[in-house]
């Protein structure tokens, strides 16, 4: 009897794939935009000199939902590239019609699983910033290994991140809030711009979502945490 090979491990995602429908307006902004701002995971290894026609400091968001809080800062900060990753099609959708709408230039996004792009297609110690703002909680506790912030993930980030780049994770989640402390007060090669265990004030470059504000109305806190990579 011949022993059988062990079957091969499947990596837990750390979202979930929502198959919601894009409106015609997003459809219509994804076909005809996705073209020029829509980056491919198959085309590998990114030169963001070359993608936006200049040098200038990246910004990174992991998971940007519909979009609007990213083309915001788009926006209000020109001099800055941005670079969106999302797995959601309608909120991609979206964003290409937001940034076409405002005739964004600094603006990019994947649509595709964040890990694998970090893994295949950003150049380490290309960015000044990455964002991930209220990542799915995953409040359950036998869900809670599914979280995105996990020690072995931010190490992923800050090899992406130039030294004096910043991650900035924010959420609604107390609990949540409290686990990304954990991991980062921990993580090598950080350093918490608020000091020792604090959280930081909303920086005035991130916009309040919709989420954000209807969890106000509902009482809820919201938790920014800044971390530097140093070395």
């Amino acid at each position: 009897m011949t022993e059988q090979a062990a079957p091969m491990r499947r990596r837990i995602k750390s979202f979930v794939l929502r198959t919601g429908r894009m409106t015609d307006g997003q459809k219509r902004a994804y076909d005809i935009n996705f073209k020029t701002l829509g980056l491919k995971r198959a085309n590998g290894p990114v030169d963001f000199a070359d993608v936006f026609g200049r040098q200038a400091p990246t910004v990174l968001e992991i998971g940007f939902g519909m979009g609007d809080s990213l083309a915001e800062m788009a926006i209000q900060a020109p001099e800055l590239n941005f670079v969106g990753i999302e797995v959601h099609t309608p909120g991609v959708g979206r964003l290409m019609y937001l940034s076409d709408q405002a005739g964004l230039a600094n603006l990019r996004a994947y649509c595709d699983d964040a890990v694998e792009v970090l893994a295949h297609c950003i150049p380490d110690n290309s960015l000044s910033r990455i964002q991930v703002y209220f990542p799915d909680p995953w409040h359950k506790a036998r869900h809670q290994k599914r979280r995105l912030i996990q020690a072995e993930f931010v190490q992923v980030l800050r090899s992406k991140l130039e030294v004096g780049g910043v991650l900035h994770l924010a959420t609604d989640w107390e609990n949540y809030a409290e686990h990304m402390m954990a991991v980062m007060s921990t993580a090598q090669g950080y350093q918490n711009n608020a000091g020792p265990q604090q959280y930081s004030s909303k920086p005035d470059f991130r916009p309040s979502t919709k989420f954000e504000k209807r969890g106000e109305q509902l009482g809820h806190g919201v938790w920014d945490l800044l971390f530097s990579k140093v070395s």
